[in-house]
Formats: structure tokens, sequence, C-alpha cells
């Protein structure tokens, strides 16, 4: 369940935000002004603030201004004033959408979904494998070796990200081609053995961990 902040001086305009937001399966916490707003934000973490601009005690800018300094949760700012001004403002100090009161519920529900998906998802499906010196990222389809991003053909991608999906399975020759390479590969095993030369060259120091299992194929260990 995503935790999302909301805060706002007007307690109807919290009571309707929450009634949505609940409904929608978000849990809600409430504050009535930055500076409460400030105190929750350095006790509790949220997946979104939802940030009125002006308030008592301290504005909204200012609040977020502060919480920035210590958490980079996504905001989304309220205001019942719609200046280019304010809009570029917040947009500088980092927030990711800007809504200008009156607002319909539900297009703000629709704008809280999309910040955190594209939040959420960012970190929650980024896939990556690290072991010494050595970093997979399956999701940007990167290898570096030592700090080092390297080079490699599409093909080596392939084969690599698969044998380190698959680290500490003994993977047989035929199983290698035919899921990296498919079932409709004419070529024959030497083309595996290569790519395999060729990884272990741009691994480096870290060669060795692709193993070769005589008889059989190859594992990764990792």
């Amino acid at each position: 369940m995503y935790h999302i902040l909301v805060v706002d001086d007007e307690e109807n305009i919290r009571q309707i935000i929450k009634k949505y937001a609940s409904f929608e399966g978000y849990k809600v916490t409430e504050a009535a002004d930055g500076m409460e707003a400030v105190d929750i934000c350095a006790r509790c973490s949220f997946d979104l603030i939802i940030m009125d601009v002006m308030m008592p005690e301290l504005d909204g800018f200012s609040a977020v201004r502060q919480i920035r300094r210590s958490c980079q949760t996504p905001v989304l700012m309220l205001s019942a004033r719609g200046e280019e001004y304010d809009k570029i403002h917040g947009f500088e100090l980092g927030v990711d959408d800007y809504v200008v009161k009156p607002f319909s519920p539900k297009e703000l529900m629709m704008r809280v979904a999309a910040i955190v998906r594209r939040s959420s998802g960012s970190e929650a499906q980024r896939e990556v494998y690290s072991s010494e010196g050595l970093t997979v990222d399956f999701t940007g389809r990167t290898v570096s070796v030592d700090g080092q991003k390297v080079d490699m053909s599409p093909k080596e991608y392939d084969l690599f990200f698969y044998l380190v999906k698959n680290r500490g399975i003994a993977l047989t020759r035929e199983k290698l081609i035919n899921d990296v390479w498919g079932y409709d590969f004419y070529g024959d095993d030497r083309t595996l053995d290569t790519h395999i030369k060729l990884l272990r060259k741009t691994l480096g120091p870290y060669s060795g961990r692709i193993v070769t299992l005589r008889g059989v194929g190859y594992r990764f260990e990792g």
C-alpha cells in the first residue's frame, strides 16, 4: 500500500483528498501546515507528498525545500493561484506536478497514480546484480568492471545476462544455444565457445566467474 502525505491548511480539502485516495487504496497521513509536514517527514517516509502552496507558519515551497534536504519523495503541489511564476518556482525545486485549485478529485488521483507509478517503477523494476567489482544492470543493459563500463556485442550481452541470471546453475551447451540463440540456430558449438572466450576477455579479472563444465556446458559463479 502506497503512503501519501496530504498537506493543506484547509481541513475540507484534506478530507476530500483523503476520501478519494483511500478509495483508490492509498494510506493517507494529514498535516495542517508546512512546519507539521517537515516534522512528520523527519519521522516517516512517504511515496508521495501532496503539498498546498499558501499555508500559515511555513508555505509549501519552503516546506518542500526543507524536506528535500533529507529525502527525495515525489511532490505534487496544490495552489489557488495559477501564475506561471509559481509553477516555474515549483519545478525548479524538483516538484513533480502542479495542480491548480479548484481541482477535480478524479483528475488529481490520476496524476497521483502517474507519479507513484513512475517513481516506484524507476527503482522497484530496476534489476541489478553486483559482486565485488562486477556490476550488471539488466534494466539499463550495461556491464561494468571495476567501475568502468565495458562494450559487448548484442549477442554477448544476451549470453552474459542469461548466465548471470542463472548463476550457480549448470547450463548445458544445448540449453544455452536454444535459449540464447533460439531453436532455429543453424551454427555449431564453436559459436558458443567463441562468445564465451570473448566474454572472459571482456570480464578481465572476473573471467573465472564463467566456469567450464567438461562434457556439459558452463556455469556462472556468483
